[in-house]
């Protein structure tokens, strides 16, 4: 194929890629897109979580709408049609079976050779884990076998050498419908020019300590980019504490997303960062079991409408109580007054809902497939939906060419009302019901606290069969105590990193739970409860945290370095001497006081020890009245404009 090729099938497939990833997520962002050069042989190393929707959000979201190709086996190329399909729709051949790596990485050497640009996903396989736990070395032989060939063959290519640009792609939430998208963050370009002496010396064993330094300078950068915790408690109590920091939706800039969560991250693996550090991470784990089993989120609730006179046990004026229903009654008579045009866009797309909730229920057990059979059997459905609704509608305009123009415009605008109404405030509404209805219950319809366990420990997913585990953890430094330095660039394996006694542990198995969800009248209340001990234990955490402004926190080093202090100070991507390793655990630490004036100024919304209740806390107490064990202390939300 020559470099003028236009690539048709490639472009076509990234169109409908792009409306199809745009309608699943509500925001697709990049950034470092000025990190892309515009031309010039380049790999893009990409992490790999989401199966097909990670080269699909990739090609989209490219900057300079550059072609990407991707490696693909290369006996599928034999037959002239396929060879010409393949390549039309950006796929190049790699010769597996091949021990020579000229002789595998031929397809890639003629991609770069003509200036175009190879994406890679050298985690070798995409997996749900709460860290990056793999990077093979095919993209560092690719890049550097590459430099070898063009040294050896100058008069078939510029004597530009190749650049890798690091890509991670980051979810907010990976797998749920109308979530936003961190795109792509591409990180800083890594030349070969570190490289290529100790690749081409000759000594025995130095290509392979190039690759693997270089393999290593990919993984500094996926990591760096990208959200890594110890293990899945500790990422989910750091997501937990973020909902809670952030309440509104959308109330986190994109760009800061990742920086953000791997500060919590860190804080939430630092175990004697707080005297009630246990407590706290115990009810944020508590509070978002809940809400997953019930399918609702913090924003959801701190959005709603629910003062003390809603409370069936509390004496209150008739018309405050009537006047606080009649709101309720409004905005939800509001959305029922819309239903006759949401309707018929609902009753069009519910196959495509039923067969997207097929398709996630055929992989349960594999979030970073979910999303892509969500969108593949949506699609499917799509495909069969919209061109019989627009023949519907033609027909009803006599199918004449202005008919035509008309019912196109119908199914279009349907769609687009369609979105804009999952989005709006509906949500807010029938969940405000729910927890009204759950409230209102007779408190012996609630579960028992034995009924209740099984919806209070997190889910985690299962060990993915394909990722390459250490068999014997490594110990930390001795200098190292109690602190995890899991995240540190540089890291071979992150659960090398851990502790001693936690790096022994297994990741926990999957907890077997009611698939369905459980009534609202039984458990709402419990949530209400749940959220209320864990706001209170988050703002007495972090009233230790200011108390002792000075306390040293873990950080992972990229964090480290830029608003703490860094363990070591050598640059950690440095080019370690010859045959030598690259420098491991490097990681440092930031003080308490600097952690809690970084997340105020990105607009964390701190809650403190104080007195006042939160809105709804009476939703919390029992039918007669009395409160669940909870905190003692009350809390007083103070917003971060008002702080220093």
């Amino acid at each position: 194929m020559s470099s003028s090729d236009p690539k048709f099938l490639h472009r076509l497939i990234r169109g409908i890629s792009g409306l199809a990833a745009s309608s699943f997520f509500t925001e697709i962002r990049v950034v470092g897109g000025e990190n892309v050069p515009q031309d010039g042989p380049i790999i893009v190393t990409a992490t790999h979580h989401n199966m097909m929707l990670d080269p699909v959000i990739l090609s989209v979201a490219f900057p300079h709408r550059r072609i990407l190709n991707y490696w693909s086996k290369a006996s599928l190329f034999a037959n002239p049609i396929v060879r010409y399909i393949l390549y039309s729709s950006g796929n190049i051949p790699v010769d597996r079976k091949s021990k020579d790596r000229q002789v595998l990485f031929k397809g890639t050497f003629e991609a770069l050779s003509k200036g175009n640009a190879v994406a890679l996903f050298p985690e070798g396989t995409s997996y749900t884990e709460p860290r990056i736990m793999q990077v093979k070395d095919g993209a560092a032989w690719a890049s550097l076998e590459y430099a070898k060939w063009l040294k050896e063959n100058p008069d078939k290519a510029s004597s530009q050498d190749v650049t890798i640009i690091p890509a991670a792609i980051v979810y907010t939430n990976k797998s749920k419908y109308r979530s936003n998208l961190l795109s792509s963050r591409f990180g800083r370009p890594i030349t070969m020019d570190a490289y290529k002496k100790q690749f081409f010396s000759g000594v025995d064993g130095d290509p392979r300590a190039s690759v693997k330094r270089l393999t290593r300078a990919i993984e500094n950068e996926l990591i760096e980019m990208t959200i890594n915790a110890p293990d899945w408690d500790t990422l989910y109590a750091a997501r937990m504490a973020r909902d809670i920091l952030w309440e509104a939706d959308k109330s986190i800039k994109l760009d800061e997303f990742t920086t953000i969560s791997q500060t919590l991250v860190d804080l939430f693996s630092t175990p004697d960062a707080t005297t009630n550090f246990t407590s706290a991470r115990r009810h944020l784990l508590e509070y978002y079991s809940l809400l997953q089993s019930t399918h609702l989120t913090n924003s959801v609730l701190s959005a709603l409408p629910l003062p003390r006179s809603l409370d069936p046990n509390t004496p209150a004026t008739l018309p405050s109580r009537l006047l606080t229903l009649f709101l309720l009654i409004r905005d939800s008579v509001s959305i029922l007054a819309r239903t006759p045009f949401f309707l018929f866009p609902m009753i069009v797309h519910m196959p495509v809902y039923i067969m997207g909730r097929l398709g996630a229920r055929l992989v349960e057990d594999e979030e970073e497939t979910q999303a892509q059979n969500k969108v593949a059997f949506g699609l499917l459905a799509l495909t069969l939906i919209y061109p019989a609704t627009f023949f519907f509608l033609w027909a009803l305009f006599w199918y004449t060419p202005t008919g035509a123009l008309l019912a196109a415009g119908i199914v279009y605008l349907f769609a687009i009302y369609h979105i804009q109404m999952i989005n709006g405030s509906a949500k807010r509404v029938i969940a405000a019901w729910r927890v009204l209805m759950g409230v209102w219950a007779p408190k012996t319809w609630e579960f028992s606290l034995a009924a209740l366990s099984q919806y209070t420990t997190p889910l985690t997913p299962p060990e993915n069969p394909w990722i390459d585990r250490p068999k014997t953890p490594v110990q930390p430094p001795a200098n190292s105590k109690d602190v995890p330095s899991y995240s540190a660039p540089g890291s071979p394996r992150p659960a090398d990193l851990l502790p001693a006694g936690v790096a022994s542990k297994p990741e926990p198995p999957v907890r077997a739970r009611p698939t369905r969800r459980p009534p609202s009248r039984r458990i709402m209340r419990h949530v209400l409860r749940a959220r209320i001990e864990a706001v209170k234990a988050l703002a007495s955490f972090f009233d230790q945290l200011e108390r002792a402004p000075e306390k040293r926190i873990k950080a992972s080093a990229h964090l480290a370095k830029l608003y703490g202090v860094p363990a070591k100070t050598e640059n950690v991507l440095s080019v370690p001497p010859t045959g030598a390793e690259a420098p491991t655990n490097p990681d440092g630490w930031r003080t308490a006081g600097e952690i809690v004036s970084f997340l105020r100024k990105r607009g964390a919304n701190i809650p403190t020890t104080g007195h006042g209740l939160i809105e709804g806390e009476w939703a919390a107490l029992s039918s007669e009245g009395e409160e669940t064990p909870a905190e003692d202390q009350e809390i007083t939300w103070v917003p971060p404009a008002t702080r220093a």
